[in-house]
């Protein structure tokens, strides 16, 4: 259904104004959703009535919220939506990893393949349903379609869940348009690696660090991914270190030393003179 508990549109989408029933079917069945967030959080609530631990759910339909406007019928937006939910343990239970919880990262991969090719970007946002320091606003090609990120820890007191379980919203649309990967010319020339760890401040986003780096790379550098984050001993209060692995390759010769060396040191001087970054020693 579409209609959902008022509490739901309260707590999960700080929606004080939804759009009401005028004839109800049931009393906790009253106004329309503007979030399917709820609907998958009941789904988990029932089935640790039922002692599953380990669940994933997801749903795709309709929401309903006014426009700016706000007239009536006229004054109704009805976006398509697709949500998904996981919750409890990351892999089923085995011998040859160690048992953790899903997290984060686990959903922010799922979403990423989930609309791949296209490249999607995430950037920190404060959702009512979502932890503030674990949630993020998804963007592709420039434009916001949804967000993710661990339940908010006073709906896990409130619906009564012994786990966050971690949840995506996305607008249907843009995932239904995933565009066909074209091909790119493979090199048969080595590739040069090369690790590069800097200190910056810790307020600073990896994100846009990882933005200017791609915008203003050299044209031998395929690839910069971070692979390491340091606090603690030696690095000094209110800082950070990361670590990225810088990947270099020409599809024509062997790269020389030299121009591997100069386009790291590019990288370099870009990250100084835009974010202040110091080279680890």
């Amino acid at each position: 259904y579409a209609f959902v508990e008022e509490a739901w549109e309260n707590d999960l989408a700080a929606n004080s104004t939804p759009i009401r029933l005028a004839n109800p079917i049931a009393s906790q069945m009253s106004v329309m959703r503007s979030t399917l967030i709820g609907g998958l959080i009941a789904n988990v609530v029932t089935n640790l009535k039922r002692k599953q631990n380990r669940i994933r759910v997801f749903e795709t339909g309709r929401c309903f919220v006014r426009d700016e406007l706000g007239t009536p019928v006229a004054g109704f937006h009805q976006p398509w939506k697709l949500a998904g939910l996981a919750y409890g343990r990351a892999l089923p239970e085995q011998w040859g990893s160690a048992a953790r919880n899903v997290d984060f990262f686990d959903i922010k991969g799922d979403v990423e393949l989930l609309l791949a090719p296209a490249v999607a970007r995430f950037e920190k946002v404060a959702h009512p349903a979502l932890h503030p320091g674990r949630s993020a606003q998804v963007f592709v090609d420039g434009k916001s379609i949804g967000v993710m990120g661990e339940l908010h820890p006073q709906w896990l007191q409130r619906y009564d869940l012994p786990l966050a379980p971690v949840v995506f919203e996305l607008d249907l649309d843009p995932v239904k348009l995933a565009k066909l990967p074209s091909y790119v010319e493979v090199s048969r020339q080595p590739s040069a690696t090369r690790d590069l760890a800097i200190v910056v401040d810790q307020k600073l986003e990896l994100q846009e660090l990882i933005d200017g780096m791609t915008a203003n790379r050299p044209s031998i550098v395929k690839d910069i991914r971070l692979f390491d984050v340091y606090t603690g001993k030696g690095i000094p209060p209110g800082e950070k270190s990361l670590a990225f692995r810088i990947v270099m390759q020409d599809t024509q010769r062997t790269l020389q030393d030299a121009e591997v060396d100069t386009a790291v040191q590019q990288l370099v001087t870009y990250l100084h003179q835009t974010f202040a970054a110091q080279l680890r020693v």
